[in-house]
């Protein structure tokens, strides 16, 4: 039996909190992404709900809509917190002279891919656009919007969106087969190595004639 407060105010029960208590702190939003990064890793897009979500979190469902709408807005927020990282690619390109940048890309994405913090949020998200429509939609909008469109509009030229994209098909193509399929004995090869024979052929797409 739960004991009066000393000042008279009514007990204060025990349990999980009201949604007015559960909206409060300015960690709420970030409690609610990481718990949707966790379930569309360990579920998949199709069988992650939002009620799953706000039960991992320990909020109401409602707090997941009114921070950020339908599923696919959650998962659009997870993904870009998570493919943060490569996000910075670009910048490779931006800190020094083309004639080196298939090595500085080539090895920026690879040294993302190598990290298990920054791979295991990667795999996820790879793993859901490969498998859904959606989640590939969101995915393709992620990439097309902020890396292949600041890449092109760096180098530049005629033609530039598609050498960007050939670029990034085959550092993507690279790194599904090494660490999503883990095809042999590209998996277990030398990353210096791989950086070695891919980035000419990056530097072709995004620098050749």
């Amino acid at each position: 039996m739960t004991a009066p407060a000393a000042d008279g105010a009514a007990p204060r029960r025990r349990g999980r909190p009201s949604r007015t208590q559960s909206a409060k702190g300015p960690a709420t939003r970030d409690r609610i992404l990481e718990a949707a990064r966790t379930e569309f890793s360990a579920r998949g897009y199709e069988k992650t709900s939002v009620r799953g979500i706000a039960k991992a979190a320990g909020v109401d469902p409602a707090l997941v809509h009114h921070y950020f709408g339908t599923k696919e807005q959650v998962f659009a927020s997870a993904i870009e917190e998570a493919f943060a990282p490569a996000l910075e690619a670009p910048a490779a390109i931006e800190e020094g002279p083309l004639d080196g940048v298939g090595e500085r890309l080539t090895r920026f994405i690879f040294g993302v891919w190598e990290n298990p913090a920054t791979r295991v949020p990667l795999l996820a998200i790879v793993r859901s656009a490969v498998n859904n429509d959606t989640a590939a939609a969101v995915f393709r909008r992620l990439i097309a919007t902020q890396l292949l469109g600041r890449m092109a509009s760096r180098i530049g030229g005629p033609d530039a969106e598609l050498r960007a994209e050939l670029a990034a098909a085959q550092l993507v193509g690279t790194a599904m087969l090494r660490y999503v399929i883990q095809v042999e004995p590209l998996a277990s090869a030398d990353p210096e190595a791989i950086i070695a024979r891919i980035a000419p052929v990056v530097q072709g797409h995004l620098t050749g004639p």
